[in-house]
């Protein structure tokens, strides 16, 4: 039953995200870049073992570090839009750019 109760909480943010995006774009952005997600895995995480700070402090920065391959990822997709390219081809080449960013943070964090 609590994984429901994440899911839901999670998938409500998501969807409100969305909503407002579609009118008012560069807030939806904004909230959507907040860091909703990454407080809730904390709280997630924190509820399956309080406590452990260990883990705590390694999801913190392995997400303080995984900004990085992100806003690479965004920097890409904005450059491809302006070149009204397809949105596969835009996120296919966003999402590459994300991976090969992933790829050095994990080789670095390890």
């Amino acid at each position: 039953m609590q994984s429901i109760i994440k899911a839901l909480i999670s998938l409500a943010i998501i969807i409100a995200c969305a909503q407002i995006g579609k009118r008012f774009p560069t807030l939806g952005g904004l909230i959507a870049t907040m860091p909703l997600t990454s407080l809730l895995v904390l709280l997630w995480l924190w509820s399956d073992a309080p406590g452990d700070y260990r883990l705590m402090e390694g999801y913190t920065k392995g997400v303080l570090w995984g900004i990085i391959p992100t806003i690479l990822f965004f920097v890409a997709a904005l450059f491809l839009f302006r070149r009204q390219l397809p949105l596969t081809v835009v996120l296919t080449a966003s999402f590459g750019v994300w991976l090969a960013g992933a790829a050095v943070h994990q080789f670095f964090l390890r």
